[in-house]
């Protein structure tokens, strides 16, 4: 156990709420190993309802709930007065949610995941604020009692109490001084203030402790760094005074006696607004400046660069092999490479050149005052070379290369977002000749993005002109070999190009935001064929529909599918809803939500791809899954090498431990059916069984399966 239990005062009411259950009982476990008594609750309702009825000393609290918010719950604990502090324990740690979280009243803020000391550490100093805090207001009341208890609460006050005379010497400071100082007030008292304060901070305690105003300008909340005396660092202090006249004078006004001032501790508070800054323009896994920090150098340096006629380069840097340490070594290794690779990009670096993460393993460079090309050259060589040698992670010898895109200014842009798109453009150009190498931007570069463009254009009218198709592949029983469902796939009959497969033009369609039409299209379609089937005779049918991150993340989602399905009086069931594992990662308490709800309706949630994504046991715990889909790269290794058959045994056994039914893609020979089928993997997806189809043919192949044919005595036919 940690070195904060022995600290830690038994009996504080802990009241958590999380409506993860696996993250509630786990922290729950946690805070009752180290003496608190802990209440914990699943919503913000539920959280509101313990609060009117219970005293909590402190509330654990995650912001993104359904229904009533942590932000909700922090609004009714300031409003109603309820004593208790909160530490915000969230995932979602951006400077905005943090800043709103503190400015209603939260304690402290922090971002999962987060060290059991650094909790157990914060929330001891939430029991211990909210101790001083009750003391400080019934300091207050004793003071209103009896004139008598004066000394006792200034003498008791978390802040430094103090008096000065007129030449601004002590005459009294409560012990507070020593506790936050580590000054014997009796060594300071006679003194001048100046031996407390810093340099840079002299002007302003002018102000505080020789005040002698006692009207509206009186300085009030000046913050002042103040000496330690045993730290060789200075302390922050929010500091205001009031002066003190207690006589009338010979000309008849009050008379100067001094000054009186209280000086609270705000160090930590200070050092917590530097973190939440710091944490709003740096990368906080590599600690280099973020995005937002370098366009705002960027944007620096351009200005000076027109100003003084100069050039400036600006660099895209991505690494070539990262995906595949990430898929292969697990994230954290990943993360540990970022890490190392950014501390070599720094040194390969000049004096006032900027380096930022811009986002997942792509990196960007910001060289002022670049006299030449050949300078930018040298420092993109130098990055390459720094590269070369293999990177050591947890005992593995890792090699990394980069492909570099270079942007000079003003030839290449003459604004940040010019020259950004410039050297993204250059990077890609790169990475398309073979990577590990650097390339300027040159106007040709525009002709791929303007390729993509027209299959935006393209892709528009083919919404509009009906080019779009939906073909349908079958998926059979593996042992009986009889058809269960179909999955539905795009194909696009482009006028000049012929038929155009989905990798072409989905990229473009979710770039641009079209996806959300191409997906209804989809949903519609099938729905509608799906029907027709049903009404033929084929009511056992189901059809499976893959959705894109973007469709998912829709407010709308949800009723999208249900729409479609009640249009076409479909019940749930018969739809089967195929997305990748990285969609559930991207906002995991609403991706659940929105999978509860489908299931609810009756409808399938199948993992399409599994095994070439994130793949973990925990997600496949967590979320509503029915199926998962064995990726057909997996599939085709089977009797090929002993890897790719060792990850299909392995995912078989996850599916079966998990009670999931097994969809297995790509099948193509006998072999691998038999393979399968031994596995005890459950429906087949592939050629064995029939390329895609349009609906028309599909609908031929139902009427004859349901006269008696099997799904393997039909002619491929020779477009798919």
């Amino acid at each position: 156990m940690s070195a904060l239990e022995n600290d830690n005062e038994a009996g504080h009411h802990v009241l958590i709420v999380d409506d993860e259950p696996i993250q509630l009982q786990s922290l729950q476990e946690m805070i009752t190993l180290y003496g608190y008594n802990v209440d914990t609750a699943s919503s913000g309702d539920e959280a509101i309802t313990l609060l009117k009825n219970r005293i909590f000393d402190i509330v654990l609290l995650d912001l993104n709930m359904p229904g009533v918010s942590g932000l909700d719950v922090i609004d009714y604990i300031t409003a109603n007065q309820v004593p208790c502090k909160v530490v915000v324990v969230s995932g979602e740690a951006s400077f905005e949610t943090a800043r709103q979280a503190l400015h209603r009243g939260a304690y402290d803020f922090l971002k999962k995941p987060y060290l059991p000391d650094e909790l157990l550490n914060t929330m001891k100093n939430a029991a211990g604020k909210k101790e001083l805090e009750l003391a400080n207001r019934t300091y207050k009341r004793r003071l209103e009692e009896s004139e008598h208890l004066h000394r006792f609460i200034v003498e008791h006050s978390p802040d430094i109490v103090f008096m000065l005379d007129t030449e601004g010497r002590f005459t009294f400071l409560n012990d507070t001084v020593y506790q936050t100082l580590g000054y014997n007030k009796d060594e300071l008292v006679g003194q001048h203030y100046s031996v407390l304060v810093s340099a840079e901070s002299k002007d302003q305690a002018k102000y505080v402790f020789m005040e002698r105003r006692a009207d509206e300008r009186k300085s009030r909340h000046v913050e002042l760094k103040l000496k330690h005396q045993e730290q060789a660092e200075y302390r922050y202090f929010d500091t205001s005074s009031m002066s003190v006249r207690l006589n009338r004078g010979p000309q008849g006004q009050d008379e100067f006696k001094g000054t009186y001032g209280v000086a609270r501790d705000v160090t930590e508070k200070k050092e917590a607004q530097e973190l939440i800054n710091y944490q709003a323009y740096h990368d906080l896994l590599t600690g280099i400046p973020n995005r937002s920090l370098m366009e705002d150098r960027l944007s620096i340096a351009i200005n000076q660069a027109k100003r003084n006629k100069q050039h400036i380069a600006v660099m895209f840097l991505d690494l070539d092999r990262f995906k595949w340490v990430n898929d292969t070594m697990g994230h954290p290794t990943g993360d540990r490479l970022l890490q190392a690779v950014s501390h070599r990009l720094e040194n390969a670096l000049r004096k006032g050149d900027t380096l930022a993460r811009f986002g997942g393993d792509e990196f960007a460079l910001v060289l002022p005052q670049v006299n030449r090309r050949a300078d930018a050259a040298t420092i993109a060589n130098k990055i390459i070379h720094e590269l070369e040698t293999p990177f050591v992670i947890d005992d593995h010898e890792l090699h990394v290369s980069c492909s570099i895109g270079i942007a000079i200014y003003p030839e290449a842009g003459n604004t940040m977002e010019a020259l950004i798109r410039s050297a993204d453009l250059a990077m890609y150009a790169v990475k398309d000749k073979g990577k590990n190498n650097f390339e300027f931007f040159h106007e040709s570069m525009n002709e791929n993005s303007n390729t993509r463009l027209i299959i935006e254009r393209d892709l528009r009218r083919a919404l509009s002109d009906d080019h779009l198709m939906v073909c349908y592949q079958p998926q059979v029983n593996a042992t009986t070999e009889m058809v269960v469902g179909f999955e539905a796939l795009i194909r696009w009959q482009h006028p000049e190009n012929g038929v155009m497969y989905p990798g072409e033009f989905i990229p473009v369609a979710e770039e641009t935001g079209l996806i959300n039409a191409v997906g209804d299209f989809v949903l519609e379609t099938a729905c509608r064929d799906l029907k027709s089937w049903r009404d033929s005779g084929a009511d056992n049918m189901r059809v499976s529909i893959n959705f894109s991150a973007t469709q998912v993340e829709q407010d709308d989602f949800i009723d999208r599918i249900v729409d479609a399905l009640e249009r076409h009086e479909l019940p749930g069931h018969c739809l089967e809803v195929e997305i990748t594992e990285n969609i559930l990662m991207n906002d995991m308490s609403q991706v659940i939500r929105k999978l509860r709800r489908l299931t609810q309706l009756g409808i399938k949630i199948a993992i399409d791809d599994f095994g070439t994504g994130y793949s973990s046991l925990s997600y496949l715990q967590q979320f509503p899954i029915n199926t998962i889909k064995i990726d057909k790269s997996f599939v085709s290794s089977i009797n090929v090498n002993e890897g790719g058959t060792s990850i299909v045994n392995a995912i078989v056994a996850m599916a079966k431990g998990l009670n999931l039914n097994l969809v297995a893609e790509g099948v193509e020979t006998d072999p691998q059916l038999d393979y399968l089928k031994e596995l005890g993997c459950a429906e087949i997806q592939g050629w064995l069984f029939g390329k895609a189809e349009g609906a028309e043919y599909t609908g031929e192949i139902l009427k004859r399966i349901m006269n008696g044919g099997v799904i393997r005595d039909k002619i491929l036919p020779t477009m798919s």
